[in-house]
């Protein structure tokens, strides 16, 4: 499907306001049409030595005087009449414009919601925002300056074609000579247009994404001193923007002098030869006035049409960029079957599990585990075993390339992924609080609870004390990011997001390594609450603070090479015990 008809198909709902738009632009067309000839009137019929050709009926009227006062007013009316209408037939477009506009951003957003963590682990957020917020932009262009935009100049042209072959139509062929040479610079131009816009909206997405992911991440700026390093990629990134806009500029002004040049040799063409129509008396002076000014509407839409036809290439590309992205494949979707569930067991089975981000190299290699409701298992290991990883296949954010994954016997990709998530609570090692305040942080996982829920759940997670102290208490703003929070401030509310949830399994991924000991200590007394009576899987460096859980594996590159309890495990003299006797990775 071509990018105008899958852009068409968002006007769908519009169709009938679109068809009232087109019929007041008809009519707006006509009285355009109409506004030359009360002049013509008055230069032909009303000047001296044609006033006494007058018919009877004018002279009635008070004669040359009241006849010219008329006209005039007649021409005043017609302007009037033209300027409402048009005035109504473009708040119709626009609105309409904007309208399909909200849709495509929001379905883009939507989207890009629904996508899994593969297609945004490659895609940067910077460019995504750029499509939603700038790509998606080109559906209005496309439409009031494309669609409805053709349309006026067409009929435009039609009906100026029709009256200037009536008036004169050797003048009217003489006229239309400089069109084919207007259609060769229109196609000369139009791609070189596109390929410098699609040009354009990449580089603009590149100076977004500099600018974001320097402003983001500005503490570590500051920490190494790079402010200066980070002004000068972002000014690269601005200047290579910059080249983009001015090659796609002049190509704009040199197209532009070429059409100009264009219309001024068929106008003067025009000139010559009327006015020898004229002076041989077989055109009036008046006929050619009005000539002159239906060849103005003439070209002023052929001018038009040219610019609609850059500025529709323009459109496309960002069009094109939007589409890209709902065209996209949800490799982790639900399957045709996949049932919601209400309730769950907590029973999880990894059988021969394998995975990788990229398809030639795989993270985890024949996982085979086993976790009972309610039962604790901590995962072990070196940074890069692939700990995390195993973590994020539970929730499905991404699926397994071999192998599966089930809960209560259940392959994970037969439950739909809104139901499955219901039933997990997950705390990270950064606990990521979004821009609002506490209060609906804490309530995000269930933005229904009432507000005793919200407390008690801050409570159990000894949160509320330190949030009551705050200036506005629940209603505190957290900064961008939770900036306004200390590391274990922000870490509690994250557990007391968990508690509010009351998931049957729960996900921990190093909930207290950045936490300093005294800090851990407290926390991971707040964990060991949440985690009671849910299926646990906790990943940690910690190993003091899970030697005593029902369960721990060890995985190394990926593979598990070691399984049991603490004590077991450092009887066993393997990979744990060393560790764990070597008083690495623990918390003193």
């Amino acid at each position: 499907m071509s990018i105008y008809r899958r852009v068409l198909a968002y006007y769908r709902p519009f169709i009938g306001k679109s068809f009232l738009g087109l019929a007041l632009s008809l009519v707006g067309i006509a009285l355009n049409l109409l506004k030359p000839w009360p002049f013509k009137i008055i230069v032909d019929d009303i000047i001296p030595n044609k006033l006494f050709d007058l018919p009877e009926v004018l002279k009635s009227l008070g004669g040359a005087n009241s006849t010219i006062l008329a006209l005039c007013l007649a021409l005043v009316v017609i302007q009037l009449f033209w300027g409402i209408t048009n005035w109504v037939t473009n708040y119709i477009f626009v609105k309409i414009g904007l309208e399909a506009l909200l849709k495509i951003r929001t379905d883009i957003y939507t989207h890009l919601q629904r996508l899994s963590l593969k297609f945004h682990d490659a895609q940067r957020s910077s460019d995504s925002t750029f499509r939603v917020a700038y790509d998606s932009q080109a559906i209005q262009t496309i439409y009031n300056k494309g669609f409805t935009g053709v349309f006026g100049s067409v009929i435009t042209l039609v009906g100026t074609f029709i009256v200037m072959v009536r008036i004169d139509w050797e003048l009217t062929l003489l006229s239309l000579g400089i069109v084919p040479l207007l259609i060769a610079v229109i196609y000369f131009f139009a791609h070189r247009i596109r390929r410098e816009s699609t040009l354009i909206q990449e580089q603009e997405s590149a100076v977004l994404v500099q600018a974001q992911e320097g402003l983001s991440s500005i503490r570590m700026v500051h920490a190494f001193g790079r402010e200066d390093w980070e002004v000068r990629q972002f000014q690269q990134r601005a200047e290579q923007s910059l080249q983009a806009n001015l090659r796609l500029t002049l190509t704009n002004i040199n197209s532009a002098l070429v059409i100009s040049t264009l219309m001024v040799i068929g106008t003067a063409a025009m000139y010559y030869v009327g006015t020898m129509h004229v002076l041989a008396g077989s055109l009036t002076l008046g006929s050619l006035l009005v000539f002159s000014a239906y060849l103005l509407m003439l070209y002023q839409p052929l001018e038009s049409l040219t610019y609609t036809t850059w500025a529709m290439e323009g459109a496309t590309a960002g069009a094109k960029r939007c589409f890209e992205v709902l065209d996209r494949h949800d490799d982790v979707a639900d399957a045709p079957d996949a049932v919601a569930i209400s309730e769950t067991k907590g029973a999880i089975q990894f059988q021969q599990v394998s995975f990788g981000y990229k398809d030639e190299r795989e993270i985890l290699h024949d996982i085979d585990l086993k976790i009972e409701p309610n039962q604790i298992m901590a995962l072990v290991g070196g940074t890069g075993a692939g700990k995390s990883t195993l973590l994020s296949l539970v929730p499905r954010f991404y699926d397994p390339s071999a192998g599966s994954v089930s809960l209560d016997g259940r392959d994970l990709r037969k439950i739909t992924k809104k139901s499955l998530r219901a039933q997990i609570g997950i705390v990270l090692q950064d606990t990521l609080l979004f821009s609002t305040t506490i209060r609906e942080n804490i309530a995000y996982g269930r933005p229904e609870a009432t507000e005793e829920e919200i407390i008690d759940a801050a409570k159990r997670a000894q949160a509320d004390q330190f949030i009551q102290q705050m200036p506005e208490g629940y209603s505190s703003q957290v900064g961008e990011r939770g900036g306004h929070l200390s590391v274990g401030q922000r870490q509690r509310i994250g557990i007391a997001r968990a508690f509010l949830k009351n998931a049957p399994i729960l996900l921990l991924d190093e909930p207290t390594s950045a936490l300093d000991p005294t800090t851990e200590s407290a926390i991971m007394d707040t964990i060991k609450e949440l985690m009671r009576g849910r299926t646990t899987l906790i990943v940690t460096h910690r190993l003091a603070t899970i030697h005593n859980v029902d369960l721990i594996v060890v995985i190394e590159n990926g593979s598990v090479v070691e399984k049991g309890r603490g004590e077991e495990l450092v009887r066993r003299g393997g990979v744990y015990a060393k560790l764990y006797g070597s008083g690495k990775f623990t918390t003193t």
